[in-house]
């Protein structure tokens, strides 16, 4: 049995509305145990032998059934978030939000790399399959990280998590 993160993309953000309740429903229906949701950002916790490809396909396509819109959803190991969690390369200030960025496309992680950068403003550094960034809080969509990811057409293939939204996550 393996522990999994299910992230879930642009939950309970532009008009896509999911109860957190209803989301644990769902992960239980598909036959997933020990199911958790953390906040109501689209975060879950599960225990399954099924493969990480698998759950992804499954819960996918299980979320748009149930909710009706295009479900995109990253699948982890609970022990691939602690690594990238304790890989995390910038130091944490009150005055700065830490993110991960994770991103299902090589491809992608170079060209969000290969955004020209403020280094006043924003940090970004690449990590196993993320990308590591630090942003001034109230300067998250404003950024020039922030907008190169906000593209609809990265939806399939990021989403971003605050660094305390993954301990919090680590600790469940």
């Amino acid at each position: 049995m393996t522990r999994f993160v299910a992230l879930l993309r642009g939950v309970n953000v532009g008009g896509v509305t999911v109860k957190m309740a209803d989301l644990a429903e769902v992960v239980r229906g598909l036959g997933y145990d020990d199911v958790k949701t953390v906040l109501a950002s689209g975060n879950v916790l599960f225990t399954t032998t099924d493969a990480a490809s698998a759950v992804k396909e499954k819960l996918e396509a299980a979320l748009r059934e149930r909710f009706g819109y295009d479900a995109w959803v990253h699948v982890l190991t609970q022990d691939t978030v602690r690594a990238i969690v304790d890989a995390y390369p910038f130091e944490r200030t009150a005055d700065r939000h830490a993110y991960v960025v994770f991103v299902l496309k090589p491809e992608l992680l170079d060209q969000l790399l290969a955004v020209e950068l403020d280094p006043a403003i924003d940090r970004a550094q690449r990590g196993d399959g993320v990308l590591y960034w630090s942003t001034p809080k109230g300067s998250t969509l404003d950024s020039a990280m922030g907008k190169a990811q906000g593209s609809s057409k990265h939806k399939p293939w990021l989403t971003t998590r605050n660094l305390n939204t993954l301990e919090k996550l680590l600790s469940r």
